[in-house]
């Protein structure tokens, strides 16, 4: 197995320089082909995925993950509308960035340039194989996709209309790769193709990016994990505040920017809370909370300490009653994952001070933090969200996907 992974990443080296000098229209004309190839081969991805799921459920996987491997057709246009998207965007590659003139009459210059081939790595969510394909390439990369083994029949299904489109489209084939391997192993060796590979973006869960982390001999930009908090002030609009919390909770669980843990302000507990858990258990969510939550609502679920770090990715929350709004940052800077974070807030300087101190990727106000995406950002799709501070941070759509290089003009100018 381990020759077929390095000749799938021979190919995508090999193909990279072509993608890297396509023009934007050869590769929109590409994404929204393959839009269109999408819709035509639903069936046929749909029965495939069917069999990850027949799988799936009858290894007991739990609910909320079956979701991330479903496909339907809704799901399906909505990654051709994805792809639609992307194409409808500016091309990042050879955006000059910024530029200067020296007082030796060089022009310098920073232009955006294709990272390369990029390997990501993710888990049971069939959407981000075409996501990928469609940032990828509108960003001039070549791409090798490495998805869970839950999902190992969508994948090959997704990646086989993928070539085809490609095919059609006289674009290199090899520019877009799958590693079917359910080896871990295998997927260590993956990342040690430093000859072939420029960038690895592991997508998933804290597991998988650990995994990534430690064994990768290629850099990494590193996607978090999402225990997400919202923050209900003591100056809150608590119809809003409850409309909010439960839409990050329950519009979505098992997302990374869904709420995984509420705190409220105890000047407002006694008022919110009860009307807040009737709220969410309603929606079947479990909730568990610090003593003085279960003080004000009996029936609900003793948290640990453990709560507090833990991203549920299911209809679980943890509730804390804080006493000031420096003991909600405080909560968040210390338990939080860096990902995505709101305060509901009548106060403008509780609201500044909220933005300016919690140290996240992306931080609401007045907002569920279920908008930390691409697409709702403006950016078309997304690869990930990045937890990190180098090179990307938050939602990485077209220009995450590129470098710069300098260009430098002169007119015979030698250094003395």
């Amino acid at each position: 197995m381990k020759e077929a992974i390095r000749e799938v990443a021979r190919k995508a080296k090999e193909s990279s320089p072509v993608v890297a000098n396509l023009s934007s229209a050869q590769k929109n004309a590409f994404l929204l082909h393959l839009a269109d190839k999408l819709l035509k081969e639903k069936q046929s991805i749909l029965e495939a995925n069917a069999l990850d799921l027949e799988r799936a459920k009858a290894s007991s996987m739990r609910q909320s993950l079956l979701d991330r491997l479903a496909l339907n057709e809704k799901r399906i246009a909505d990654m051709a509308s994805g792809l639609r998207d992307i194409a409808s965007l500016p091309d990042p590659v050879g955006e000059v960035i910024d530029g200067t003139r020296r007082p030796n009459g060089l022009l310098v210059t920073r232009v955006r340039v294709p990272l390369g081939v990029v390997a990501i790595i993710y888990e049971a969510r069939p959407n981000v194989t075409i996501d990928s394909v469609g940032l990828c390439i509108k960003a001039g990369n070549a791409v090798i996709l490495r998805g869970s083994s839950s999902a190992l029949s969508s994948n090959r299904a997704l990646v086989q209309v993928v070539q085809k489109a490609l095919q059609e489209c006289s674009l290199p084939e090899g520019c877009v790769g799958l590693i079917e391997s359910e080896s871990h192993e295998d997927v260590k060796f993956l990342l040690s193709l430093r000859e072939y590979i420029d960038v690895a973006i592991p997508r998933g869960g804290a597991d998988l990016i650990r995994t990534v982390v430690e064994n990768a001999r290629v850099p990494v930009i590193e996607t978090g994990i999402g225990n997400c908090h919202v923050y209900v002030d003591e100056t809150a609009d608590l119809d809003m505040a409850e409309k909010i919390v439960v839409n990050a909770k329950t519009q979505r669980p098992s997302v990374c920017n869904a709420c995984e843990t509420l705190l409220v302000h105890e000047r407002v507990a006694p008022v919110f809370l009860p009307r807040v858990v009737a709220a969410l258990k309603a929606k079947g969510v479990e909730v568990r909370g610090c003593e003085k939550t279960r003080q004000i609502v009996s029936e609900v679920v003793p948290a640990c300490e453990d709560d507090w770090y833990a991203e549920y990715l299911d209809l679980i929350i943890a509730v804390r009653v804080v006493e000031s709004l420096d003991a909600a940052i405080n909560h968040i800077n210390k338990y939080g994952s860096h990902h995505s974070d709101a305060i509901v807030t009548s106060d403008y300087s509780h609201a500044m001070e909220f933005t300016r101190r919690v140290d996240s990727a992306a931080v609401f106000v007045n907002a569920s933090t279920r908008f930390t995406d691409g697409g709702e950002f403006g950016m078309g799709a997304e690869i990930g969200i990045s937890t990190q501070k180098l090179h990307a941070r938050g939602p990485m759509g077209l220009r995450e996907l590129t470098t710069w290089k300098f260009v430098v003009y002169g007119s015979g100018q030698i250094r003395e």
